[in-house]
């Protein structure tokens, strides 16, 4: 493998494996289920599910992405020829479901941005502004082929001048201007409602639902059980500590997650919106009830969405690589066409959520359009599917030797904590996973 195709640092594999996990399910995502799904006590089992299942599974791709050095099919191809590839082939369709679904909202992101950029958002009646625009059909398929095309140029550059480059600038602004949306966020009137909501536990408002949401939330917000994270971990030198690495991923996930939710339910409560309303929560709550309110909210609004259409391609770039990887198999030489090859077959499948809140808003199943079944596909039912297949096939059928290996590789962290990392994966884990996955299927409703 060339060079260009390793992540040059630490850092830079830190900060897009980061980016990777830290996009819609942190900020655009989280709260709106959160809201759904009992506020405080929803983020309590969102952090359980984050550090005891998401955070094992995570370095768990980490181990054997950085064993092999190949991408999702092609290493458990070397680790195990027969049976096993499977896993790395459903991680590359849940990566095409996800980033045709992920890339409309990226869409839709992008066309507000213009609107501010061009200063002819602030003022609007947001709510009709949204429904108005997710029900264009030209509109939205254009702005969701826009935001590929964005994808598509940065993945065909390489990893390293293209994916962390990325990264290098894009994450560390939106961290900085998180903290100053949170600070004007917390000085609204009534707050502190919207902050006891968010931080107070209500368990009475916690259902098998719920439960399944907030597991599905840690696998989607940290990016597991896709497969992605073998394939980033496949480009990292030996020297690098994945346990830190991993540790470092999840606890800036669980932040930017905290901070998304102080940013939007002092709004959301203070000027009484409904912290239900779904995905419209943050296209109409914000800009209405925070930046309209700020002096200079023009300008701060533009950065916000420059900065929230950061974090969604830095999430998408990962989707996006899983995919030209496997179809590239290593041929580096053949990126840019691979590259243009996911792309195209990432925007035929999500023409269809891209036009679920217009001319095919009829089209339904388990009252869910098209666009919420492609969510609840992947999040609730394909990526619990490989994260148990993952943890199954490091618990049992990688060697212990080339496990421990790669845990101690660059870490000083003893056998004790290994010991129960692999516990966590051959007898825990797996049984959650069982038990609130099938709690959540459709047919029990």
């Amino acid at each position: 493998m060339e060079d260009s195709n390793k992540w040059s640092s630490r850092l830079g594999f830190i900060l897009a494996s980061a980016g990777a996990a830290i996009g819609l399910g942190a900020i655009w995502k989280f709260p709106y289920v959160a809201g759904t799904s009992g506020g405080g006590a929803f983020f309590l089992l969102f952090i359980i599910f984050t550090l005891f299942v998401g955070l094992p599974l995570l370095l768990a791709e980490f181990v054997i992405g950085r064993s092999t050095g190949k991408e999702a099919v092609s290493a458990y191809k070397a680790l195990a020829p027969k049976g096993w590839p499977w896993i790395g082939k459903l991680g590359v369709a849940s990566s095409v479901l996800l980033l045709a679904f992920y890339s409309v909202v990226g869409g839709w992101i992008l066309l507000y941005t213009i609107l501010s950029i061009s200063g002819d958002l602030l003022g609007k009646e947001y709510g009709p502004l949204f429904d108005t625009i997710i029900a264009n059909p030209f509109v939205v398929v254009g702005a969701q082929a826009v935001f590929l095309l964005i994808n598509i140029i940065v993945v065909s550059v390489g990893v390293q001048k293209g994916i962390e480059r990325a990264n290098k600038y894009m994450m560390p602004a939106l961290f900085i201007f998180f903290i100053v949306l949170v600070v004007r966020s917390l000085t609204l009137p009534d707050a502190m409602e919207g902050v006891r909501f968010f931080l107070k536990p209500d368990f009475s408002a916690i259902t098998g639902q719920s439960v399944l949401f907030a597991l599905g939330q840690s696998f989607f917000a940290l990016c597991v059980g896709l497969s992605c994270m073998v394939t980033y971990s496949s480009y990292l030198d030996k020297s690098v500590s994945l346990t830190r690495s991993a540790g470092s991923v999840a606890l800036l996930n669980i932040f930017v997650s905290l901070l998304a939710g102080l940013a939007i339910f002092p709004a959301v409560f203070s000027f009484g919106i409904e912290p239900t309303e779904g995905p419209g929560l943050l296209f109409v709550a914000l800009p209405s009830s925070v930046f309209e309110q700020m002096p200079f909210g023009v300008v701060f609004l533009t950065i916000f969405l420059i900065l929230f259409l950061f974090a969604t391609l830095t999430s998408s770039f990962s989707m996006l690589e899983i995919i030209t990887s496997a179809l590239g198999k290593g041929e580096v030489e053949k990126r840019k066409k691979f590259s243009w090859i996911g792309g195209i077959i990432v925007f035929v499948v999500g023409v269809f959520p891209a036009l679920s809140y217009g001319v095919l808003s009829h089209v339904t199943l388990f009252n869910k359009n098209i666009f919420d079944l492609f969510d609840f596909l992947v999040s609730n039912m394909m990526l619990p599917l490989g994260s148990l297949a993952i943890s199954i096939f490091v618990g049992y059928r990688m060697k212990r030797e080339t496990l421990l290996e790669e845990f101690q590789s660059g870490s000083s962290i003893g056998k004790r904590v290994f010991i129960l990392w692999l516990f966590l994966l051959k007898y825990l884990l797996p049984l959650i996973i069982i038990v609130v996955f099938l709690g959540g299927l459709p047919i029990w409703k």
